[in-house]
């Protein structure tokens, strides 16, 4: 999708600093994936202590 955004300039070169990525095209992308990854997270983390658990961790450690 082509689209025109206006971008900090100094958010993007600090980004390009870190991560070694050298065009604007590629720190959004990049940006987009870690947004995607961690709202996908906090998906998972909503179902902490909601999910039964009916076997035995130490066996299932020890069981080849």
């Amino acid at each position: 999708m082509r689209t025109n955004i206006v971008l900090d300039d100094q958010l993007v070169s600090e980004a390009q600093d870190l991560t070694g990525i050298s065009t604007k095209k590629g720190i959004v992308e990049e940006g987009l994936r870690l947004l995607i990854r961690l709202k996908k997270q906090e998906a998972v983390k909503s179902w902490r202590g909601k999910l039964r658990w009916d076997d035995d961790l130490d066996a299932m450690r020890t069981d080849h």
